[in-house]
């Protein structure tokens, strides 16, 4: 009989993460399965943040709105260049077939559920185990309405995004937030809940279970019922945020949790221009609120 998709991917050995990561990005490059995109940064100072502006290539613009909720999962059987490993039974890692930062990873379930599900233990359980290995941020798109381009559930990782080592520009004007407290920070402009994590630094140190609980007592604090509902959310070892939405775009530019750490993609000038024009912390306030 022969073997599944899934039976081919290999398995991650604890510790290899971020070195798997870099082997797979260089392979997948050179077999043409990573398709990275080409974008032209510019920075924007406000309230503190260096926000980053991107806009994409024309031809990336193709490329881009190629990939949208497609009623296929890409997930279950990606090309085999694409796939880091397995995080056991439930989960698997991911590359991003078109990233704009590399590598960027992204945690899927092994079989299909919705994007808009609850994220749940064993989700955290896997993002815990990533984290514990890349200290970088993580984040989630829990529906198109918050700016998920598949329907397969995929939480998404990255290296450090911000300057110095930040792993998001917002990261700059974050004060010191409590362990497990709910709090609000000043600084942000956009609606939100926030907590410290309390999480010892070290490698192989982030508990899935303290995950988990932070992110139901954020939805809890923002009044969130089981039901499905747009929000983004940010997760570094130190802090989490939860970001609720109300709209997916602003003036036709859709926004993901990319944005509101600090990050935004645009795909024309004209887009870029009326960022910069009304400011980004204005467009993120903007989308984000019940």
């Amino acid at each position: 009989m022969a073997e599944t998709p899934q039976q081919q991917w290999p398995q991650l050995e604890p510790g290899t993460l971020w070195r798997r990561a870099l082997e797979a990005n260089a392979h997948a490059l050179a077999t043409g399965d990573l398709e990275p995109l080409t974008t032209e940064a510019q920075g924007v100072e406000q309230g503190g943040v260096a926000y980053q502006l991107r806009v994409l290539g024309r031809i990336q613009r193709k490329v881009r709105r190629s990939g949208v909720l497609k009623g296929g999962s890409p997930f279950l059987a990606p090309p085999l260049p694409l796939v880091v490993g397995t995080l056991g039974r439930t989960h698997a890692l991911l590359l991003n077939k078109f990233p704009v930062v590399q590598p960027h990873l992204l945690i899927v379930t092994r079989a299909f559920e919705e994007q808009e599900a609850l994220l749940g233990a064993a989700d955290f359980h896997a993002l815990s185990r990533c984290l514990g290995e890349l200290d970088g941020l993580a984040f989630y798109n829990a529906g198109p309405g918050a700016g998920a381009s598949q329907r397969h559930k995929h939480l998404q990782l990255i290296a450090p995004l911000g300057p110095g080592g930040l792993r998001a520009p917002i990261e700059r004007v974050l004060g010191p937030l409590a362990p497990w407290r709910v709090a609000r920070e000043p600084a942000l402009p956009f609606a939100h809940a926030a907590m410290g994590l309390g999480l010892p630094s070290g490698s192989l140190a982030v508990d899935g279970v303290a995950l988990h609980e932070a992110y139901g007592a954020l939805r809890r604090a923002l009044g969130f019922s089981e039901a499905p509902r747009p929000y983004n959310l940010l997760v570094t070892r130190r802090w989490m945020i939860l970001v609720p939405r109300r709209a997916a775009a602003w003036e036709g530019i859709e926004l993901n949790a990319m944005g509101f750490a600090g990050s935004l993609l645009v795909r024309t000038h004209q887009q870029l221009a009326r960022v910069r024009e009304a400011g980004p912390a204005a467009v993120l306030r903007a989308v984000a609120g019940d």
